[in-house]
């Protein structure tokens, strides 16, 4: 089966610096006063330990990694993932703001770098070391927001100048390679739905003791939000997979939070719903 008019591939690399530095001789230190017979561990400085700047670029980065496995699909092991294109433009438009803000908080902390390194003076004591800290201009290039975007492969074509013979066993192998990936790919769809359901039935069903089970608003929202995206990611159209989709749309249509936490009725019936969704598919 061949996508490549229905998707592309993305590559997203995010670069940021943890501000750590191996300190060989408090680690020595350590060894000795433990009275170790080898090396037995390594004491890691944080060269802007508590830096607020910092931590709030290394937390996006996080976060945007995550968003982007969400919006994608796993193709490649080397992290280029499959974008559906009916979810492109979004993804674009959300990614370009992310890139922003990314770009406003690392110029924040290259800005601050001298007055943070300063304060770590301060702040570490002996274990201060000024050689410890890249000038500003090597700092901001350990940060970077790098996007590219590559057509996806027809399934079946494979060009290159062979025998018959062993181009005939090299398209066979990058075929079932093909069809891996686009398999695994379309898995993981089905794994985030299943995810999904188990984790609304569980929420949804009562402590041993009778008792409601506490969960967020997040339960119903991040649901609902996985089956408006399933309508993209889903690549290969596959029709059991839109009927599950749409089971789990109309099981949590117009219901709110709330309703699940105080209605022992609305809870029961959503659970049904969710349960018979689990059991008339094969996850």
């Amino acid at each position: 089966m061949s996508i490549s008019t229905s998707a592309l591939l993305t590559e997203l690399n995010i670069g940021t610096w943890q501000a750590r530095k191996l300190d060989r001789g408090v680690s020595d230190e350590v060894d000795a006063q433990k009275l170790t017979k080898t090396k037995a561990g390594n004491y890691h400085k944080k060269l802007l330990a508590g830096a607020k700047e910092l931590e709030a670029i290394n937390k996006m980065a996080a976060n945007v990694r995550n968003w982007h496995y969400e919006q994608t699909l796993p193709w490649s092991d080397s992290g280029i993932r499959l974008l559906p294109l009916g979810n492109f433009l979004k993804y674009r438009e959300e990614l370009d703001a992310k890139m922003q803000e990314f770009d406003t908080l690392k110029r924040n902390f290259v800005t601050q770098y001298p007055t943070l390194i300063s304060s770590m003076a301060f702040q570490l004591g002996d274990l201060f070391n000024r050689d410890d800290y890249p000038n500003q201009d090597q700092v901001e290039r350990k940060f970077y927001f790098n996007l590219n975007f590559y057509p996806m492969p027809e399934s079946g074509d494979f060009r290159v100048e062979v025998e018959d013979e062993l181009k005939k066993e090299l398209m066979g192998k990058y075929q079932t390679h093909y069809e891996t990936k686009l398999n695994e790919a379309m898995a993981e769809c089905w794994g985030r739905l299943h995810s999904t359901l188990k984790h609304l039935s569980e929420r949804l069903d009562n402590e041993s003791d009778g008792a409601r089970k506490v969960f967020r608003d997040s339960l119903v929202t991040n649901a609902m939000e996985l089956c408006s995206m399933l309508t993209s990611l889903n690549v290969t159209k596959d029709p059991k997979l839109e009927e599950a989709r749409q089971d789990l749309e109309r099981a949590l249509a117009n219901v709110e939070p709330k309703d699940l936490r105080e209605s022992v009725l609305v809870r029961h019936d959503v659970k049904t719903k969710v349960d018979e969704i689990l059991n008339k598919f094969n996850f």
